[in-house]
């Protein structure tokens, strides 16, 4: 996959930062705690909701540490959802790549923003055709709706998967229909970068609010740090209340946010993703975004 360019740390926090309204809104501690990984505030939960990119893996690489918390979590009685705002791909491919890189994660502790959205389609565009937005070789079998990738032509809704094709040309041609029609947009990944080894790739959650500031149509988002994937996410967990659920995630503006704004607890993870190498606590006091825990890896 090639991806047309990366951001800086600072320029998509800045981002982030500008459309604050668009996002839920959460309550936070006056101050974080450090903490030296998961299995040391493990007591204080029942169960661990983990982000993917930048905190079990950076790309294609299993980040160092990640699956021996995975197994003492699991020793100790844990329970373990991944919640990933990765929509490139079906579970079923997700989970190869999990066990590919050491982690035993089943099906059922897996929720995507992917699976999220495909919950929805049928509400937004009850018939008819959608256009994806999509990786070069995504297949839309898992998706209960007729989704093709989108070459120009009319389609009934617009569904953002991946931003590994996306080139100003096909902006400028999104532009252009959506101005000829108005058609819902949904967006299964809102976030605006991923860390990856070349740097923060701009992700589908980017150019869907460019769509939005240039045209006034605001899509509907699937994934963090919007409720519906914390409501699927709670959903398998079965029976711990939010404050005894920790979010564990590389964002403030994801992670973090969205995991204070359904009443979960927070640990944001410094070393491998959005923020590696930054001043962190320099961008917690500008957004005013804490974090209940603070750790280097999990």
């Amino acid at each position: 996959m090639a991806y047309v360019e990366t951001l800086t740390a600072e320029a998509a926090f800045q981002r982030y930062e500008d459309l604050r309204e668009r996002f839920p809104v959460a309550s936070f501690p006056e101050k974080s705690t450090d903490c030296a990984g998961l299995v040391e505030i493990a007591d204080q939960v029942d169960a661990f909701v983990l982000d993917s990119f930048g905190v079990l893996n950076v790309g294609d690489r299993a980040i160092p540490g990640a699956r021996d918390c995975i197994e003492k979590l699991r020793a100790m009685g844990k329970q373990l959802i991944v919640l990933t705002n990765a929509a490139s791909y079906p579970l079923s491919v997700a989970l190869d790549k999990y066990h590919r890189l050491g982690f035993d994660f089943t099906a059922e502790e897996v929720v995507s923003s992917r699976d999220v959205a495909a919950a929805h389609l049928g509400a937004l565009v009850p018939t008819g055709r959608w256009g994806a937005v999509a990786a070069a070789d995504d297949r839309f079998e898992d998706l209960p709706a007729d989704v093709r990738h989108w070459d120009g032509d009319h389609v009934d809704g617009f569904l953002l998967l991946s931003s590994a094709e996306i080139t100003p040309g096909l902006i400028e041609r999104l532009k252009a229909a959506l101005r000829d029609r108005v058609t819902p947009i949904a967006v299964a990944n809102p976030d605006l970068v991923a860390p990856r080894e070349s740097g923060l790739s701009k992700e589908p959650g980017y150019f869907a609010h460019l769509l939005a500031d240039e045209l006034g149509v605001l899509p509907t988002f699937f994934g963090k740090p919007f409720g519906n994937a914390f409501e699927e996410a709670f959903l398998r967990l079965g029976g711990p209340r939010p404050e005894r659920i920790a979010m564990v995630g590389d964002t403030l503006h994801t992670d973090i946010l969205g995991g204070r704004s359904v009443g979960a607890k927070t640990v944001l993870v410094r070393n491998y993703g959005l923020f590696a190498g930054a001043d962190v606590d320099g961008y917690i006091t500008r957004s005013g975004i804490v974090p209940d825990f603070q750790c280097g890896g999990i």
